[in-house]
């Protein structure tokens, strides 16, 4: 299996002198990565506007969608047989200047990612800072084939299209069950700076495929993702490490977060209205969306006390769930995608609670374990499942009388921004005096 870097021999350059003479008037120059003597990045975050406000979606050049299509599949063919992962699939959007490369696969490129959406910023719950976190290449690719250009409402109809992310997301997944997919861990710890101190194996070289290494395992302790306030059964825990949004009803987030016109209980869990009325017997359901990036560790867990019940498979597509994507009304992403759900049902209350688990562009598959134990209780912070390659969603419905969210959490997403949080960290609290709603499932 070839072990060498992307080779640039042959490649345009023009990438390079496109990227110095086009920025977005509407970042600052600090955030966009310039060439400095030393040929490293420059940047600052706090001074940025985000992305999600700026919204050029409509001010983009013609894109060829095939030669598009053509690029992703040749970075998920390049992923199969290169070690470096941060110089192709997982290349950011920050240092496209540095690889010239991929202008040849998609001349302009850079010129796109540096004037229009780069990333997202998200506020880190523990400290409270504001954090720009880049995109890499294949979602900015995945973005530009839904949404860019005057092909864009053609190309939402074309099944060609749907069928190519379908079968990539596919292949991606095969690709790293292979053996041979070890050789790009070390680059993939390396382009995250991922910590290893938190794993229960921390030697990389023991992974058997890339794929065992995405889903690792980790300590949870008092000192490693603590559940907080574990002796308080009123409190629910946040189920992943993640970016958090939060809303008290499924309407305040279209108003702050989800555009898309068909995100409601019918078509997010594919239920008839009955099925529907279920969860909102007593009123509106909250909602909160749990964002996995390809870096988070990659198992999610209960955020309540609760008996396991049925889970359904719905089929769908494998867009991209970036936050840019969801912002936008048109395509409903968290109904349109492929994804699984679970019903449970809460212990203190005996409402009923659905975990919906997204799929999403190159994400393998949804794996259930502690999630797959129908009529079993779990606990706060068990293990309910994980992602197989790929940052994905976890949407978590939970019926009027089971939660308030955390104030910080809320006043984060009616910004609206994302919070990075961790799993064992608090989710809210379950009010006083909640209403009894048994034997819904």
């Amino acid at each position: 299996m070839p072990t060498c870097a992307p080779s640039s021999k042959g490649l345009s350059g023009a990438v390079r002198r496109i990227f110095r003479h086009h920025r977005d008037p509407t970042i600052p120059p600090e955030l966009v990565e310039v060439e400095s003597s030393a040929d490293k990045p420059v940047h600052t975050l706090d001074s940025a506007k985000t992305c999600v406000e700026d919204d050029p979606l409509g001010n983009l050049p013609e894109v060829d969608h095939e030669r598009l299509a053509e690029a992703l599949k040749s970075l998920v063919d390049h992923s199969a047989t290169h070690t470096d992962l941060g110089q192709g699939i997982y290349a950011s959007t920050q240092n496209l200047w540095s690889l010239p490369w991929i202008d040849k696969l998609i001349p302009g490129i850079e010129k796109v990612a540096s004037e229009y959406h780069m990333g997202n910023f998200v506020i880190e719950r523990e400290t409270g800072e504001k954090k720009f976190e880049f995109m890499p290449l294949y979602t900015r690719i995945g973005m530009h084939l839904l949404f860019y250009g005057k092909l864009q409402e053609k190309v939402l109809d074309m099944d060609w299209l749907q069928n190519i992310l379908k079968d990539l997301s596919i292949r991606q997944g095969q690709i790293y069950d292979n053996p041979a997919s070890v050789s790009g861990i070390a680059s993939f710890v390396a382009t995250y700076d991922l910590p290893l101190d938190d794993l229960l194996e921390p030697d990389v070289t023991k992974y058997k495929c890339f794929n065992e290494f995405f889903y690792r395992l980790v300590f949870f302790s008092i000192y490693a993702r603590p559940i907080q306030k574990a002796d308080d059964p009123t409190v629910l825990t946040c189920l992943a490490d993640c970016r958090l949004v939060v809303y008290s009803s499924i309407e305040l987030s279209h108003k702050f977060w989800v555009k898309g016109n068909e995100f409601d209980i019918p078509h997010l869990l594919n239920v008839p209205s009955s099925v529907a009325k279920k969860f909102t017997k007593h009123g509106p359901p909250s909602v909160a969306i749990f964002r996995l990036a390809p870096q988070d560790y990659h198992r999610f867990h209960s955020p309540v006390d609760a008996t396991i019940g049925e889970i359904t498979k719905i089929p769908g597509e494998y867009y991209t769930v970036n936050p840019m994507v969801v912002n936008q009304d048109d395509l409903d992403v968290f109904t349109a995608n492929t994804r699984e759900v679970l019903y449970m049902t809460h212990t203190q209350t005996g409402l009923p609670v659905a975990y919906v688990a997204v799929g999403a562009l190159l994400v393998g598959s949804v794996r259930w374990t502690g999630g797959a134990k129908k009529g079993e209780q779990v606990k706060r912070g068990d293990e309910i499942g994980y992602f197989a390659y790929g940052g994905s969603t976890i949407v978590a419905l939970f019926a009027k009388g089971i939660v308030e969210f955390d104030e910080d959490l809320l006043k984060n997403s009616e910004k609206p921004i994302e919070t990075l949080v961790r799993v064992g960290m608090t989710l809210g609290k379950t009010p006083s005096q909640p209403t009894k709603f048994l034997g819904l499932f």
